[in-house]
């Protein structure tokens, strides 16, 4: 299981996430920053830095943010 970005980042898009990411597994798209599910690692250092706390677990994301799954999915996958 991956973290994924959420809406947040549309709104900030600072992308500290991408500085301490360990694996690069983060890259950014034109509205927002995306995480790759196949290259993640699960450590968490991209989800302690989000200055607009949009990074989650994939099971712990808000009901309200579910969508962000399959776009984080569809951005990697039409690559």
């Amino acid at each position: 299981m991956a973290f994924v970005i959420t809406s947040p980042c549309k709104v900030e898009k600072a992308g500290e996430c991408v500085e301490v990411c360990p694996v690069d597994c983060i890259e950014e798209g034109e509205d927002m920053f995306y995480i790759d599910p196949d290259i993640c690692i699960d450590c968490g250092a991209c989800e302690a830095v989000c200055p607009v706390e949009a990074i989650f677990m994939e099971d712990e994301i808000p009901d309200e943010e579910h969508e962000y799954i399959e776009i984080n999915r569809l951005f990697f996958q039409n690559r």
